[in-house]
């Protein structure tokens, strides 16, 4: 008789993010729902990078709630500082990101998250867009992290942010990779060729959760 494997135990990271997909489930979502569009299956099967458009502090919920595995959140150092958010950021294993975007030891850390097959999150516009524009601009760093750990990309846009009592739409892309750039020599100009890539996608992405909404309002 073969002998049945012992299932993991989780550890206390991996029981921490199954508590807040319980507390989402039973007390955030009903006060704070979206509609999800795109894919809809769950993240589990590898390790990839959520790169996030940002519009509210609620934005964390949407690469959580897309995978069974914990998340590992790149987040500017000012985050880690003091109070609620230096207690979250602790509890979430975050990673402490310059505002420059050229931490080196925040890419060796996420690297190395990824070789071991975790999730990283990526805000590329470094902050919150409270403006009426698509858009921040983007700042480098989640194209090369992709293309230095050969790690596909999810794309998670939204148009509004996500409000209490009003059900914003939030649209996640299927996995892409920049694999053309895997084991060549890349140069910095490789680099800003991808970062456009990937904000086209997102400009992309934008364009077709706008059709589903208009769609559904005719």
């Amino acid at each position: 008789m073969k002998e049945k494997k012992e299932k993991k135990k989780p550890n206390k990271f991996e029981k921490w993010f199954a508590f807040m997909r319980r507390v989402h489930k039973f007390l955030i979502y009903p006060i704070f729902p979206y509609k999800k569009y795109g894919h809809k299956e769950r993240f589990n099967d590898r390790a990839y990078i959520f790169v996030c458009n940002h519009k509210s502090i609620m934005d964390v919920v949407l690469p959580v709630m897309a995978t069974d595995k914990p998340v590992h959140f790149m987040a500017k150092k000012e985050l880690f500082e003091k109070g609620v958010s230096k207690w979250f950021t602790a509890k979430c294993e975050c990673i402490p990101v310059s505002r420059d975007g050229t931490d080196v030891r925040a890419l060796m850390t996420a690297m190395k998250y990824l070789k071991n097959g975790e999730h990283i999150v990526v805000f590329p516009e470094g902050t919150r867009n409270k403006t009426e524009a698509k858009f921040l601009p983007f700042k480098s760093g989640a194209a090369a992290l992709s293309i230095k750990t050969h790690t596909p990309i999810i794309p998670i846009v939204q148009i509004k942010k996500i409000k209490a009592f009003r059900k914003a739409k939030v649209f996640y892309g299927e996995p892409f990779e920049f694999s053309y750039y895997y084991d060549k020599k890349v140069t910095a100009e490789d680099i800003e060729e991808c970062d456009g890539i990937l904000l086209n996608k997102f400009n992309e992405l934008y364009a077709e959760l706008e059709s589903v909404t208009d769609k559904r309002k005719k």
